[in-house]
C-alpha cells in the first residue's frame, strides 16, 4: 500500500468503485477491444528486470502491440458531441505560431496585443454565427458551458431553482449540469419527447413550466441529430413563465439553420470542436458561451471578455474586461472559478471560421447534410434495419435500429476496420439495445459510406 496513492488501499479502492458504480477496475476498460489490451507481465519486459521501466520502453512495447491490430478503413462514424471533421493545414499552422501557442489568457493580458486581438476576433466571429451580442473567450467544452449557464440562470432568476431540459439531451452533458447546479440547490427536470420524432413535446413543457423554473434548455440540433422544429415556440413559453431560454448548438449546422439569436435565446452554449479542433482523445475542446445584450446577463457571464478600446495616444487597443473569475476578483463576488481558458482552441476556431468564411462554412454544412442523409438511406435499405429511425429532419447524427444488438454489430464492424456509432440503450426510455447513433460528416467519402453499408450487410445477412 502506498500512502500517497489512495486506490492502492483495498478498502479505499472498494469505496471508489462503489461510488463510480462498477464492480472492478477491469470494468473501467470494457470499451477497449480485447485485442488492443496488453495482457503480459510488465516485469518481463526486456528492460526493467522487475524495476519501473522508462516511458520510451512502454511506448515501444505498446506501439509494437498496436501495430499488429488492423487500422480503420474510414474515419469513425461516431459523433454525439464531438465529430470527425477536416482541419485545414492553415489552421494548424496559425495555432502553432510561437506567439499563439498558449492555452492560457495571459495575466498581463494587455502586453499581448496580438493574442488579445485574436481572441477578440474569435468573439466577433462566434457572435456573427449565433447572432448573439456578447461572447466570452471560451469555456472548457459544451458540457461545462451548459453547467455555467445553469448556475448563471439561477443567479439571474434569484429564488428559482429548477431547469427544464429535453429528454433526448446528451446524457453526459446532463450529468455535468446536475453536478454544477445541485450543490446550489438546483434541480434538473425533464421535458418528454415524441418517440416518433425525438422532438420535445410542447404540452409536456407547458405542464412542467412554473414560477420556480430558472431556465429552459434545448439542443439545436439535438443529441440524436433531430432539428427542433418548435424552438421558437419553446422560447416563447419559457419567457411567458419568466424563465431564461438556453440553446445548445453545434456551430457548423448554423450555416444552414436559423441562428439561436433569431429564436429568442437569452444564453447560447455549444461545442466549438468542429471548428478546426481534432478529436484529441477527448480534449481539449472549446465551450461556446454567448448572451444577448442585457446588463443582468452580461455581468453574470462566467470567464472573461476581450474588449476593443483606445490607448492613451488614441491608438486602437485591446483589453480584458469583466474579469469575473475568482483569480481576478474576490471569491465571494466571482461568477465562476474556471481557471484555464482554452485560448489556443479559441484561436483555432477563429482561424477556421476566417479561412472558410460564410460561403465555405455553408458548403461544409451542406456536405454534412447530404452525407448523413445518404448513409441513413443506404442503411435503411438493408433488411431488418430501420434508418433513419426518427421522422424529424436531421443533420450529421441519426439513429439506426439494427436487427441485432447494436453493440454486437459495432464490435464486429471494428474487426472489419469500421468504427460505427454509439449505443443508445438506456439513453431515452423508448430506445433499446438495437438502437445506435451514427454520424457522417464532410470527411466521409462515398466509398467510406458504401464500405460501411456492405460491412453491416455482411454481419446481419444471416438474421
Amino acid at each position: 500500500m502506498h500512502p500517497w496513492i489512495p486506490n492502492s488501499d483495498p478498502r479505499v479502492l472498494r469505496d471508489l468503485l462503489r461510488v463510480i458504480g462498477v464492480d472492478s477496475v477491469e470494468e473501467l476498460y470494457s470499451d477497449i477491444p480485447e485485442e488492443a489490451r496488453f495482457r503480459g507481465d510488465w516485469n518481463s519486459l526486456p528492460i526493467g528486470m522487475g524495476e519501473p521501466v522508462g516511458e520510451d520502453v512502454v511506448v515501444d512495447v505498446m506501439e509494437g502491440h498496436l501495430s499488429r491490430i488492423a487500422g480503420l478503413r474510414a474515419p469513425p462514424f461516431m459523433g454525439g458531441g464531438v465529430w470527425p471533421h477536416y482541419i485545414p493545414e492553415a489552421v494548424r499552422h496559425v495555432s502553432t505560431l510561437g506567439q499563439m501557442l498558449t492555452t492560457y489568457t495571459p495575466y498581463q493580458a494587455e502586453i499581448s496585443q496580438g493574442l488579445m486581438q485574436a481572441l477578440f476576433e474569435y468573439q466577433s466571429l462566434i457572435a456573427d454565427l449565433v447572432e448573439m451580442d456578447v461572447v466570452n473567450t471560451s469555456m472548457y467544452d459544451w458540457s461545462t458551458a451548459l453547467g455555467e449557464a445553469g448556475l448563471m440562470s439561477m443567479r439571474v432568476k434569484r429564488g428559482r431553482k429548477r431547469i427544464l431540459v429535453p429528454e433526448t439531451m446528451n446524457p453526459r452533458h446532463r450529468m455535468v449540469l446536475e453536478a454544477y447546479i445541485e450543490p446550489k440547490g438546483g434541480v434538473v427536470d425533464v421535458i418528454e419527447s415524441d418517440p416518433s420524432s425525438g422532438l420535445a413535446r410542447v404540452e409536456s413543457l407547458e405542464e412542467k413550466i412554473g414560477d420556480d423554473v430558472a431556465a429552459v434548455y434545448i439542443e439545436y440540433p439535438g443529441y440524436l441529430g433531430q432539428i427542433e422544429e418548435n424552438a421558437e415556440l419553446i422560447g416563447e413559453i419559457a419567457h411567458r413563465a419568466g424563465a431564461l431560454y438556453i440553446v445548445g448548438v453545434e456551430p457548423i449546422s448554423l450555416a444552414l439553420l436559423k441562428p439561436p439569436g433569431r429564436m429568442g435565446a437569452d444564453i447560447v452554449v455549444g461545442e466549438g470542436q468542429p471548428l478546426g479542433i481534432g478529436l484529441n482523445y477527448g480534449g481539449p475542446y472549446l465551450g461556446i458561451f454567448a448572451v444577448r445584450w442585457d446588463a443582468r446577463l452580461v455581468r453574470q457571464m462566467p470567464g472573461r471578455i476581450i474588449g476593443m478600446t483606445r490607448d492613451a495616444e488614441g491608438n486602437r487597443a485591446f483589453a480584458m474586461i469583466l474579469q469575473t473569475r475568482e483569480q481576478h476578483i474576490r471569491r465571494a463576488k466571482a461568477t465562476s472559478n474556471i481557471t484555464t481558458n482554452e485560448a489556443l482552441m479559441a484561436i483555432r476556431a477563429a482561424a477556421y471560421l476566417a479561412l472558410l468564411g460564410g460561403e465555405g462554412l455553408r458548403r461544409v454544412a451542406e456536405t454534412i447534410w447530404y452525407n448523413s442523409h445518404y448513409l441513413a438511406k443506404r442503411l435503411g435499405e438493408l433488411p431488418g434495419v430501420e434508418s433513419p429511425l426518427l421522422e424529424s429532419e436531421f443533420i450529421s447524427d441519426f439513429i439506426a435500429r439494427m436487427p441485432l444488438e447494436f453493440t454486437k454489430v459495432s464490435r464486429e464492424l471494428l474487426g472489419m476496420g469500421y468504427a460505427m456509432g454509439i449505443p443508445l440503450a438506456g439513453t431515452v426510455k423508448w430506445l433499446g439495445e438495437r438502437d445506435g447513433l451514427i454520424t457522417a460528416t464532410e470527411v466521409h467519402r462515398k466509398r467510406d459510406m458504401d464500405g460501411l453499408v456492405d460491412a453491416v450487410a455482411s454481419i446481419i445477412g444471416g438474421v
